[in-house]
């Protein structure tokens, strides 16, 4: 699976790349390489940071769905109990 980022982003990401480039390195990157160089991050390592994401959320919801047992429970058979309970 690809990791494809829209238009507006990937533009963003790659006047990011320049200038980090211009302010730290000896050297300029063109706006071609730049964008070569965004397409190797999100192909190479892009999906390291998606995997770590989707763990990170299925750990997350893991959680959240063990509480729900504790947040939505319901006892049973509590008519006779409250029926009581308002007689005495």
């Amino acid at each position: 699976m690809s990791i494809d980022i829209p238009k507006e982003i990937r533009n963003r990401a790659i006047s990011s790349i320049e200038r980090y480039f211009q302010e730290n390195m000896d050297e300029k990157i063109g706006n071609l390489a730049a964008g070569a160089l965004l397409s190797y991050f999100l192909e190479e390592i892009g999906p390291v940071i998606y995997n770590q994401a989707v763990t990170d959320a299925q750990q997350r919801l893991a959680a959240r769905v063990q509480e729900l047992d504790f947040e939505v429970h319901e006892e049973e058979f509590q008519y006779w109990q409250k029926f009581d309970r308002k007689r005495k």
